[in-house]
């Protein structure tokens, strides 16, 4: 029996990440939407695709929750962007009503599933969606490190005139302007990447990286990033199912690690059937350990507003 993969909204990445999905034949896969007719239409342009790229699964779209049932992942990438004239607190309200709606009607019909958030402010979304489903919290992560190592990773090639495939990046932290790239342990086939780049230049890209998601947003004008978020979704995907063991950054609930407790942060982990098998705990210097300390302490602060609605 093929595996069973659920997508809760079928916006760009959402639908993208679908796409990605059908191209590995990972499973079957649900489209879920509450608008009537555009995941059924996304759905369906997708599966007519099949014939012509030769991916064997099944894909729909719905409005119902009860297609989703016995799912083996269920991704949330429903969420509102923020608008002008939005406050942090009113986006945070806003997109923790939808993760609430959305997991409490998807958890219990796949209790047996892992769930993969996407929305933002991430860490605080994945938190609240381990609470609403109850479900083991290994079992429910956030996705934001693969994208940010991934942007990371491009943006280190492009500089060094090498194949992407070759780069090696880890980082850290929360998404955004608080994440923490670490220079010490990226490798350009195995190399040290200040071999390769200077440092001054490095802080340049790590910056860059940093700003991944707005740079894109300015230059959309309308939108936002879509095919490296889905694609980066999709390699959580596959290395639960495969139980490939990837270690990758991802947002994990930390019990200590990294002086950390009771919260959700992005670190390095070893992804497989277990979903968050082993969190992988680096030797950081004092300055790195500084930066991930400022890290963890915005993203505390966007938990207790989370907390206090």
């Amino acid at each position: 029996m093929r595996k069973k993969i659920s997508i809760i909204g079928a916006g760009f990445v959402g639908s993208t990440t679908a796409h990605w999905l059908a191209a590995k034949e990972l499973g079957d896969i649900v489209l879920l939407d509450i608008v009537e007719g555009v995941p059924q239409g996304k759905a369906l342009d997708l599966y007519e695709a099949a014939p012509v790229e030769g991916y064997d699964v099944r894909v729909i779209g719905t409005n119902d929750y009860a297609d989703t049932a016995n799912s083996d992942v269920i991704v949330v990438t429903s969420g509102a962007p923020r608008k002008p004239g939005m406050s942090r607190e009113d986006l945070i309200k806003v997109n923790a009503d939808i993760t609430r709606d959305c997991i409490s009607k998807a958890a219990p019909l796949s209790p047996n599933a892992f769930i993969i958030m996407v929305n933002n402010p991430l860490d605080a979304m994945t938190y609240l969606a381990a609470e609403v489903s109850g479900f083991p919290k290994e079992r429910v992560m956030g996705q934001a490190g693969v994208l940010d190592a991934a942007r990371y990773r491009t943006f280190i090639a492009m500089e060094a005139g090498v194949s992407v495939e070759d780069v090696q990046a880890m980082l850290m932290g929360g998404h955004g302007d608080e994440m923490v790239p670490l220079p010490r342990f990226s490798t350009i086939g195995g190399i040290p990447v200040t071999h390769f780049i200077a440092p001054e230049r490095l802080a340049q890209i790590i910056e860059r990286t940093r700003k991944g998601g707005g740079e894109i947003v300015n230059l959309l004008k309308t939108g936002s990033a879509y095919y490296a978020p889905a694609a980066s979704t999709a390699l959580m995907v596959e290395a639960i199912l495969k139980d490939k063991k990837r270690v990758v950054p991802v947002a994990a609930y930390l019990t200590g690690q990294y002086g950390l407790n009771d919260m959700y942060f992005g670190v390095p982990v070893v992804l497989g059937a277990g979903g968050v098998e082993k969190i992988i705990e680096l030797p950081l210097n004092e300055e790195e350990m500084a930066l991930l300390n400022a890290s963890a302490k915005a993203v505390r602060s966007t938990l207790e507003t989370l907390k206090s609605l």
